[in-house]
């Protein structure tokens, strides 16, 4: 052991001198760097090299080795001091340490000997509890042998009970019609130990026969459990043809008396019956049983004896009249079975008679009997015959209780089958073509065609004037009309409505354009716009008109009350649709204007063209100051004054419509009298400057006075004078129209272009 005395002799740090044990910013002096943490080092899991590695990564080599460094130096001297100050016990515990390995040995011995022992104990612990696994392990393969055993001697019971009660069945004769057993038969004793005597107790030889036959399916259960646990073993598989051979015969015996107990109605039999299929799991066969006797019977003579054409040839193929006939049998003949299988807590809600045995038996017999109903080729009676079947289908639901029963009755294989019969995408397409093609003849007219109607039957009506538009208007009721629309394809027809309503819009615009530009070209079914007059305008925008307040009105809330069962949210975008769809209309009609009055403009400046005439009046001529206006004033706005006058404008246009007609057209109007007017104003200036020249060079060189016209009136006086008393008349005209000339910018321009300086500050007519 090492010298504990030498370490007293250790020399002793030299004393520091004193200092402070802060520095100049207050912080220690021994203090650590803020990332050297010391209390790290006694971390268990510290890692040194990932603690160096992260720390070199902001802080030098050299600065962490010195840190480290110092760090250790600190240690060393605190151990030291440790030693020092606690010298005299360090001393004393080498002095108690004294032959410490002959006390280790006096201690070893009987250690060993307590280890020996654990040992030997344990082993002996180790082979009873290997003992302890063993039996039980035997104890739990003979309690499983017992359990196999006990199910297989079980097994046999169950069949041996099954073939006994099958072999004891009563059986009921079919000539018992009243349904009760012969009264000759007073008591049957089974061979089970089960006496019944039909007299005292009532009870019909078929209800019994029911009874065993639920007791049976009840074992039968009991044999299917007993064999899904015991599979694979050599006695179940020798008694598989014995249990074969059983189910085979109770299936056999439990649609006979099925079939009896409908045949009868005798409602205890039935429902024993459901039970005893229920409890099989065989409801499959319970419900074709009463598909092929009950339900077929009736279902044949209504289609196929329809079909063979027992009924008048016109409704051969529709269904309507068959389904109201099925559902009066279906009252008659099936309720009271469905009101058996609905027994509330029979548990006989497994069966599904309305789909695997009505509706399975109604749709093999449309596809042998009318399976031309199924075609969408025409249109009309496929959707007749569709809705019938709907129909036919919410009455068939109308006999569950519950919502998650219709649900189920929905997610039938039958139900699914029926629907896929009726192939609604094809219907929507050939009424697609049927719509839009009729629109389409329509539009490619090469020009409008009004509506023969006499002009008593449309003034102040909001009747359509043209065929085109009529088309339209007939085309969007056509796609929710009650004889073509399918709620199921609402969503498309509300996209053909649109389309159609876009078709419309793009056949206006496409005319409007080619009639501006002048040129056909390859715009087919615009050749209208081209030969259209001002006055066949009228009718495109009391159309344009007509059609928003129509579809913006009552066909938008029609179509909202057929589509009312959707969410509110989904209502709102139907409605936004339809009306983006009106505002598309909306918006050509200034364009329709634009076009009218453009070329009512144009025959209008025809007559101010003759304003070039005024110069040739008055040019080089000794004719006096003019005192009236010309009389190409008189016909500038007799265009627009003849066409709103005219009879098609009285009885279709509106009087705003009229009126922003007259502001349009005199805006227009006087703009181009106005670049007319100074265009000559400024040439007669122009030209007047250039003679006066002329003169003035020619008088110099005659040596004639200067100022032998300077009391003269000039030619551009006498224009501008003429000019001026026709912009009087135009404005008389104007106002005469209903227009302010004065709030025209063009009139008050050529105003201050022509008018004496004496009258330029104020406009007097």
């Amino acid at each position: 052991m090492p010298d504990l005395q030498s370490l007293h002799v250790l020399p002793s740090p030299p004393p520091q001198p004193p200092r402070s044990a802060t520095d100049l910013f207050g912080d220690p002096i021994d203090a650590h760097p803020p990332w050297l943490n010391p209390t790290a080092f006694l971390d268990p899991n510290f890692d040194p090299e990932s603690y160096i590695s992260e720390l070199r990564t902001f802080v030098p080599f050299d600065t962490l080795t010195s840190e480290l460094r110092s760090h250790l130096s600190a240690l060393n001297r605190e151990l030291v001091d440790l030693i020092n100050r606690d010298y005299s016990d360090f001393v004393s515990l080498s002095t108690k340490l004294i032959d410490i390995d002959a006390s280790v040995v006096r201690m070893r011995a009987p250690l060993l000997e307590i280890k020996e022992k654990i040992l030997a104990f344990r082993a002996a612990v180790d082979s009873s509890l290997v003992a302890l696994k063993s039996g039980l392990k035997q104890r739990a393969d003979a309690s499983e042998a017992r359990e196999v055993l006990e199910r297989l001697l079980d097994t046999f019971h169950v069949v041996s009970k099954v073939e006994k009660l099958i072999k004891d069945l009563p059986s009921v004769p079919v000539e018992w019609s009243n349904g009760y057993a012969n009264s000759a038969v007073k008591d049957h004793h089974l061979s089970n130990g089960i006496s019944i005597n039909y007299s005292e107790n009532g009870m019909g030889l078929r209800e019994t026969q029911s009874m065993l036959l639920e007791r049976i399916a009840s074992e039968m259960n009991r044999l299917k459990f007993y064999i899904a646990h015991a599979q694979n073993m050599p006695f179940i598989e020798n008694m598989e043809k014995r249990i074969q051979n059983a189910s085979l015969l109770l299936d056999t015996s439990l649609g006979h008396c099925f079939v009896d107990a409908l045949e009868n109605r005798d409602a205890n039999a039935i429902y024993n019956c459901l039970r005893a299929y229920a409890a099989i799991d065989n409801t499959r066969n319970a419900e074709e049983i009463f598909r092929s006797t009950i339900v077929a019977p009736f279902v044949e003579k209504v289609i196929l004896d329809n079909s063979s054409g027992v009924v008048n040839e016109g409704s051969a193929d529709e269904l309507e009249q068959d389904y109201t006939k099925i559902k009066k049998h279906i009252e008659d003949d099936c309720k009271f079975l469905l009101e058996i299988s609905s027994t509330e807590n029979s548990g006989l809600h497994v069966f599904s008679f309305l789909a695997n045995s009505i509706l399975k038996e109604v749709l093999r017999a449309i596809q042998k009997g009318k399976p031309v109903v199924f075609s969408p080729g025409r249109p009309t009676e496929f959707l007749k015959n569709y809705k019938a079947s709907l129909d036919f289908l919410a009455h068939l639901e109308g006999y569950y209780l519950s919502r998650p029963a219709v649900a189920k009755f929905r997610a039938e294989p039958v139900y699914t089958e029926f629907m896929k019969q009726w192939n609604i995408g094809v219907y929507f397409s050939l009424r697609f073509q049927e719509i839009a093609g009729a629109l389409d003849s329509a539009l490619m007219v090469g020009s409008l065609v009004p509506v023969q109607s006499s002009p008593q039957d449309l003034k102040g009506s909001k009747d359509l004037a043209l065929k085109q538009s009529m088309s339209l208007l007939e085309c969007l009721r056509s796609c929710w009309r009650d004889d073509v629309l399918v709620l199921s394809c609402s969503d498309k027809f509300l996209r053909l409505s649109l389309q159609l309503l876009s078709r419309y819009s793009s056949w206006l615009s496409t005319g409007l354009a080619t009639r501006k530009s002048g040129n056909v070209g390859s715009s087919s079914g615009s050749e209208w716009a081209i030969s259209a007059a001002p006055d066949d305008f009228i009718f495109i925008i009391h159309d344009i008109d007509s059609l928003v307040a129509e579809v913006s009105g009552n066909y938008v809330q029609h179509i909202i009350e057929l589509l009312k069962s959707c969410p509110s949210e989904v209502l709102d975008l139907v409605k936004q649709g339809i009306l983006q769809g009106a505002q598309s209309l909306r918006d050509i009609l200034p364009l329709v204007m634009n076009s009218v009055v453009d070329t009512l403009v144009e025959k209008s400046v025809e007559d101010l063209r003759q304003l070039k005439g005024i110069t040739a009046t008055y040019r080089m001529t000794n004719k006096p100051l003019p005192v009236r206006h010309s009389p190409y004033v008189s016909g500038v706005l007799r265009p627009i004054k003849t066409f709103l006058d005219g009879e098609r404008a009285v009885m279709y246009l509106k009087d705003e419509i009229k009126k922003e007609f007259l502001q349009r057209a005199a805006f227009e109007i006087t703009s181009r009298y106005y670049e007319l007017a100074a265009d000559l104003v400024s040439v007669a200036r122009k030209t007047e400057s250039s003679l006066q020249k002329i003169r003035l060079g020619a008088q110099r060189r005659g040596g004639a006075s200067s100022d032998v016209s300077d009391h003269n009136v000039s030619d551009t006086d006498k224009i501008c004078m003429q000019l001026f008393l026709d912009i009087q008349e135009y404005g008389r005209n104007l106002s005469s129209l209903g227009v302010d000339a004065v709030n025209i910018p063009a009139y008050r321009s050529l105003w201050q272009c022509v008018a004496p300086p004496d009258r330029q500050n104020a406009i007097t007519l």
